[in-house]
């Protein structure tokens, strides 16, 4: 069977990990500043021959390790919302996402699907939690899931118990506010075996894993 798993998610020390409001200028609702540490290009194992590996590189990299496809919240994709505009946007990445796989955009209201060289292609779908794995187990080939986000997105998940793994990086920061994928989920944690560690550049990685029942 495959996994759904959550990587790289970045939460702040007072448990947001988005801000309220999606602009094209501010794609995480003015949350940007948590991922100052993060490097985006190790996420498929690609970093510049001089920089180091180190453990934040290496834990990012396992982002695409045995990844069939993606699902995401609607706000992850793009800053519009109610009915889509006329407006030609293609996400935020560009003629070259890095997904490299099947996306699930999960919205209210339809939308044509988007095609990438690159093999990453967009499908939008209105669908709970439950159809839309579904929909995207039959798009990953028999690789596993990787639930992309937003913290909304990942609530609902966990809410369903739908999520098999999850690598949560707490970020020393505090936010103030915004959007937080705990609400509702008090003592989730007692699904999941828990492991942590810290890293030289501040960040702490923790290691989710659904527990096995004997």
């Amino acid at each position: 069977m495959s996994k759904v798993r959550v990587h790289n998610f970045h939460v702040s020390l007072d448990g947001y990990s988005a801000g309220e409001t999606i602009t094209i200028e501010s794609p995480m609702g003015g949350a940007e500043r948590m991922f100052t540490r993060f490097d985006g290009r190790v996420i498929d194992g690609i970093q510049a021959i001089e920089d180091p590996i180190t453990l934040d590189r290496a834990l990012a990299s396992t982002w695409s390790q045995g990844i069939g496809a993606e699902i995401m919240g609607r706000g992850k994709f793009g800053p519009q919302t109610g009915e889509w505009p006329e407006d030609g946007w293609r996400g935020w990445w560009g003629e070259e996402p890095p997904f490299g796989t099947p996306v699930v955009v999960l919205t209210h209201h339809a939308h044509e699907p988007m095609h990438f060289d690159n093999g990453t292609s967009f499908h939008f779908l209105d669908a709970g939690p439950k159809e839309a794995l579904e929909y995207a187990q039959g798009l990953a080939d028999g690789k596993d899931i990787r639930l992309g986000g937003g913290p909304s997105t990942i609530r609902q998940f966990l809410a369903a118990d739908l999520v098999d793994f999850l690598h949560l990086i707490t970020v020393p920061m505090i936010l103030g506010g915004g959007v937080s994928m705990w609400d509702g989920l008090a003592d989730v944690q007692e699904r999941f075996t828990i492991e942590s560690t810290s890293s030289a550049s501040g960040l702490t990685h923790h290691f989710w894993n659904r527990a096995t029942t004997a």
